[in-house]
């Protein structure tokens, strides 16, 4: 049975829907809304069978891949910096061309699939990502405030009561909720300096732990690998790569600063040696990051065999 091949270019009210055959020819380009079920209804009306549906990550990608997937699949995610090096060459860029492309990439194969998070890791990224927003807003705040009195002389009590300190505090409870519910989240909270940010942050990013086949390749993940440039015969690594997932990496990191600066429990002694030995020889920052990345192989280790931490030392 013939195939057929989609590309989906999503803007906010508008999406730009290209169907081609297996030889390229298209069949069908057109605007529909941005709902689902008009681009689904609009894609069934061939009767196509399809070989791969495209689209790119974007703002509205999470929730019209979730939506379509129930009633258009197969639906493929693509990284939308590969899609530009791509989109990039068309002389004429409009969404009509840019479906197009994308259906022609459908049609290759050439393409990168992106995992697709899980509506529940969505909105624990979302709760995390308002937190964050909150709290630096509610410091912003305060500083703004205090400056301001200061040149009076007027001193403020530590902490200032302001709306945006109870909806940070709101937010940060609803995340503790979630840690306290979350069965995974529990146990990745026996690791030593693994706290409920931590470890929540963790869960909504990885989402799947079967997404990686090694435990080592979170780190890479989270841009804590060095970088390499292997040409001839120069081969040497560099700084971590840092192209990992923005979110889950500061958290990483902060969890190791405070297993190496601030803990005092037995259970962690072995890796604080391990990175205080590292750090007297290379520098502060690099013992963190290394034992970041360690902490993240522990993490996913632990969540894929269903443990909990076990200290090492004897």
């Amino acid at each position: 049975m013939e195939r057929y091949y989609v590309g989906l270019d999503v803007p906010k009210d508008e999406t730009a829907i290209c169907v081609k055959s297996g030889d390229g020819k298209v069949l069908l380009a057109r605007k529909m809304p941005t709902d689902p079920d008009a681009i689904a209804g609009a894609l069934s009306c061939g009767g196509w069978n399809f070989g791969a549906v495209v689209m790119e990550t974007g703002r509205m990608a999470n929730w019209l891949y979730h939506k379509l997937m129930r009633r258009a699949p197969p639906v493929v995610c693509v990284d939308a910096l590969h899609a530009y090096a791509v989109l990039s060459q068309m002389h004429n860029k409009t969404d009509a061309n840019d479906a197009a492309m994308l259906a022609e990439l459908a049609r290759t194969g050439f393409y990168r699939k992106v995992t697709v998070k899980s509506p529940l890791a969505q909105r624990r990224r979302a709760l995390l990502r308002a937190r964050e927003t909150a709290i630096k807003m509610r410091m912003n705040t305060e500083n703004t405030i205090r400056g301001l009195l200061a040149s009076f002389g007027v001193r403020l009590p530590r902490h200032l009561r302001t709306e945006v300190f109870h909806q940070a505090a709101e937010l940060s409870k609803a995340m503790l909720r979630h840690a306290r519910e979350d069965q995974v989240c529990q146990r990745l909270m026996t690791i030593p300096g693994v706290g409920a940010v931590s470890a929540v942050t963790f869960v909504a990013t990885v989402d799947d732990p079967q997404r990686f086949r090694r435990s080592r390749s979170v780190g890479a993940y989270a841009g804590l690998t060095s970088r390499r440039y292997q040409s001839g015969d120069m081969d040497y690594g560099g700084r971590i790569s840092g192209r990992g997932d923005r979110m889950l990496r500061p958290v990483l990191y902060e969890a190791a600063n405070s297993l190496l600066c601030g803990m005092k429990a037995e259970a962690g002694q072995g890796m604080k040696e391990w990175a205080t030995v590292l750090k007297q020889r290379t520098s502060h920052k690099k013992a963190v990051v290394a034992l970041a990345l360690k902490l993240a192989v522990i993490m996913h280790a632990i969540w894929r065999n269903g443990t909990t931490f076990q200290s090492t030392e004897a």
